[in-house]
């Protein structure tokens, strides 16, 4: 057996990480890795992996609903609204991580975000375009950044992004689909890779365009 693989709660394979907790298991089994095209949830993903920096994903995964309600559910026009008194509230608030420059960050990235959507159609769009192919097998192997994570972190700080690193920005294609780390063997691996096959970027750019 692989050492990327462990028993689940079923006695089925899954990826070793998630059998730590049933929480992990939960959301390996219907979120990590699956396609994500809607831009909001992608907002929220990357946001929480830019919290979860240096800390464990536990602790983001525990806090996800409170992160919810303290960044109007990840609506990013929202977000970008947020001023000085919303900074004081999100650093009183127990529920979240309380990080000043984390905060203050995810408010800058909204109002980089906007910028973007408007730029560029949609968030879903501009991030495919940076999907992982099977050529960098090797490096995800290895669990080192793949070259798309390191491109897409670059360009995004050169947009004004705050907190997104390539290791940051590569656990976020992780989770949002633009890339497929479950393991070989992983009962997931085939809903995953049938998603994957039937995810389609076509009419990504237009979307919040037509929406409009």
């Amino acid at each position: 057996m692989s050492a990327r693989l462990a028993k689940g709660s079923d006695g089925r394979l899954r990826c070793r990480w998630c059998t730590a907790t049933p929480a992990y298991e939960a959301y390996h089994d219907r979120e990590w890795g699956f396609p994500v095209d809607d831009d909001t949830r992608l907002f929220e993903k990357l946001s929480l992996e830019a919290f979860q920096s240096g800390l464990s994903w536990r602790t983001i995964l525990a806090k996800r609903e409170n992160f919810r309600a303290a960044f109007a559910g990840f609506d990013f026009h929202a977000v970008a609204r947020f001023g000085a008194r919303d900074v004081a509230r999100l650093l009183k608030d127990a529920g979240i991580v309380r990080h000043r420059g984390k905060i203050e960050a995810t408010i800058a990235n909204a109002r980089a975000a906007v910028k973007l959507q408007r730029d560029e159609g949609s968030l879903a769009a501009y991030v495919w375009r940076f999907e992982v192919g099977a050529k960098n097998s090797a490096a995800r192997a290895a669990r080192a950044p793949a070259p798309e994570a390191i491109a897409l972190s670059e360009d995004l700080k050169k947009r004004g992004w705050n907190f997104v690193g390539p290791t940051t920005v590569y656990a976020f294609m992780q989770a949002a689909g633009l890339v497929d780390d479950h393991a070989k063997g992983c009962v997931i691996a085939p809903q995953v890779s049938k998603r994957r096959q039937q995810f389609s970027t076509s009419g990504l750019k237009n979307r919040h365009r037509s929406l409009a």
